[in-house]
């Protein structure tokens, strides 16, 4: 692929990411079908397990930790995991959605997580023997984690956890979920709003008594989500992960380390739109001509580059400062911002080329459009990535 080839000449990458780039698009070449979505949920269940799996034996998820817990790096390569996501979201949804949950499930460990706790599940994690899951948001606290209702009240050698959280992937077939709730209030502002202080993490696992998984969520694009509850659910407070009530800077730096590579796998979403609508309009006749001899098209087409190759500048640059070490919120903020907008517009104009066969239930760009449209809402919505540019460029 030249246009891949090309992108990986620039400044941002080394030949370590030559390679995996390398690595990953001859891997999903070969082992990734296309990126249907399975029309059952039991069947979106096992298709996500067997691609950890599958993606444990191919040892990319070792992109996912650090090298002290088996990792491919000694501490998270933002770079690396854009290049995986980018790459596999190009290829198949599920194959992206896969990879990033193990790495956003299990980064609380290796960043603050005791010997014991990191030796009992990143090793799995990084097998794909191991499902993880990140658990923060709640029915009433999404955008606003400092709203968050759910307890974790020390009794004794345990935490015994109260209430709900919502939208969660690998809701339902995860292994261990690492959870957040509130040990102590938050103090009050003078807005009315409350702070993210007495916020802590732990592990907690699907046999623990008072854990269930209260409802199976059905989005657009087929993934495992869920809501999960507690109710009195009782855990060893060895289970907690890092000191109490730092779970919110734990959290923030979980975030921190994937965001960027939220706008990696949309522009994999929109690199293959694009793609697809390349060859649709070389082989689609109209009137006479193809489809690509239109001006139109031709502009189409040329805005649709543009937007990408802007998108993929963007992030590859908040990449590169977090693994330099420079500041980067605002550069994360701007590039997840850009990637999921302009994806989803690259997508939809790819559709609108492609006219009544891409309205197609299963067709590429119709799979895409319902994929990259929850991209412009997690981690972090686009409304909430213009506030962080705000008050990035005020201080």
């Amino acid at each position: 692929m030249s246009q891949h080839d090309d992108r990986m000449q620039w400044p941002f990458f080394g030949e370590e990411h030559r390679r995996l780039a390398t690595e990953a698009e001859r891997w999903a070449t070969a082992s990734l079908d296309g990126g249907a979505h399975p029309a059952e949920r039991a069947d979106v269940d096992r298709r996500c397990r067997e691609l950890v799996g599958r993606l444990g034996k191919a040892g990319l998820l070792r992109h996912c930790l650090r090298a002290a817990d088996g990792g491919a790096s000694a501490d998270f390569d933002a770079r690396s995991i854009c290049v995986l996501r980018e790459t596999l979201a190009q290829h198949d949804g599920l194959a992206d959605f896969s990879f990033a949950m193990q790495g956003l499930g299990s980064a609380p460990l290796s960043l603050a997580g005791d010997e014991r706790l990191r030796a009992t599940w990143l090793p799995r994690v990084a097998e794909g023997t191991a499902i993880a899951a990140f658990a923060l948001s709640e029915p009433d606290a999404g955008s606003d984690v400092a709203a968050m209702q759910s307890t974790a009240r020390r009794d004794g050698d345990c935490y015994v956890l109260d209430g709900s959280k919502t939208w969660i992937s690998n809701g339902g077939i995860a292994d261990f979920y690492c959870v957040f709730a509130r040990t102590a209030p938050g103090k009050p502002r003078s807005d009315g709003s409350v702070s993210a202080d007495g916020i802590s993490a732990f592990v907690v696992e699907p046999s623990d008594r008072g854990f269930t998984v209260a409802e199976r969520i059905d989005a657009m694009a087929p993934h495992p989500l869920a809501r999960i509850q507690f109710d009195t659910c009782r855990i060893p407070a060895e289970r907690r992960i890092g000191a109490e009530g730092e779970g919110f800077k734990l959290a923030m730096r979980t975030l921190d380390v994937f965001r960027t590579s939220v706008a990696a796998a949309a522009c994999g979403f929109a690199r293959r739109a694009l793609d697809e609508a390349l060859t649709h309009a070389r082989s689609r006749g109209m009137f006479g001509k193809m489809l690509a001899d239109f001006q139109l098209t031709q502009t189409a087409l040329a805005e649709m580059a543009t937007a990408l190759d802007a998108a993929e500048l963007m992030t590859y640059r908040a990449a590169w400062l977090r693994d330099t070490g420079k500041p980067f919120t605002a550069a994360a903020a701007m590039a997840k911002l850009t990637a999921t907008e302009n994806a989803q517009d690259i997508i939809d104009r790819s559709v609108q080329m492609f006219g009544g066969r891409g309205l197609v239930r299963g067709a590429i760009v119709e799979r895409l459009y319902r994929e990259i449209r929850a991209l412009r809402i997690y981690e972090g919505a686009s409304e909430v990535q213009k506030l962080v540019i705000g008050r990035e460029i005020l201080r």
